[in-house]
């Protein structure tokens, strides 16, 4: 799923999957499991796309939600025709240049995981109002689901195993929640050596209020600092 200036042309060739989709959508498991999917999809997808109903907001690929709104809206898609196209679109992404950077290669997730993010995507992706479940851990830990946070960093706290991003149960104790709304905010603050740069977004500082901003930095220091507080 590449890097298109506007999302919504993700459509054109994945209008040309239909036929495949006929064939795909009859295979997988029977009972995919939804909760299970978006986890996955956090892990896996959240990084490059996103999914309002995963809190995702990267913008490597397309915008997930834009991608499927009209044709959803149109009646022209439903559910299991989006299942359908997403397993054939992760079985074999077109357009492809084999370049990484631009171009998603080819079954990124196989067997029953792609059932599950497939079958979540088509219950979710372009359906208005769709938005992240409420979690426990009060306002910041709704602040981290909601901005799909776990899709890249794990944190116990928040049962999230991302691991694009640093283990924040091992890079934030003893760091104060000032320093780590710098962080959550500043590019430059964020770097750490041996995870790639750019992936993170940059506009969280205009995203997020004040007000949320401090909860997701009172959040994560409160919960990577238990153990030794």
């Amino acid at each position: 799923m590449q890097n298109f200036p506007k999302p919504i042309r993700l459509l054109a060739p994945l209008v040309a999957l239909i036929a495949t989709v006929v064939v795909v959508s009859g295979c997988g498991t029977t009972n995919p499991d939804i909760a299970r999917g978006r986890v996955l999809f956090t892990t896996k997808c959240g990084v490059c796309h996103t999914l309002a109903q995963a809190g995702t907001t990267a913008t490597i690929g397309p915008n997930l939600d834009d991608a499927f709104a009209a044709a959803r809206e149109a009646g022209g898609f439903d559910a299991a025709t989006i299942e359908g196209v997403v397993q054939a679109q992760v079985d074999s992404p077109r357009p492809s240049n084999g370049n990484p950077a631009v171009s998603m290669p080819p079954h990124i997730v196989e067997g029953t995981a792609l059932d599950d993010i497939a079958a979540y995507i088509g219950k979710y992706a372009g359906v208005p109002g769709a938005a992240p479940p409420e979690v426990e851990g009060g306002p910041g830990a709704q602040v981290f689901a909601n901005n799909g946070c776990g899709g890249c960093h794990t944190l116990a706290a928040a049962n999230s195993g991302g691991t694009t991003g640093p283990n924040l149960d091992e890079h934030l104790p003893g760091v104060s929640e000032a320093e780590i709304e710098e962080k959550i905010t500043n590019a430059s603050a964020r770097e750490v050596s041996g995870y790639p740069k750019g992936v993170m977004p940059e506009n969280f500082g205009e995203k997020l209020s004040s007000t949320e901003l401090e909860e997701l930095a009172k959040f994560l220091h409160e919960s990577v600092n238990k153990k030794s507080g």
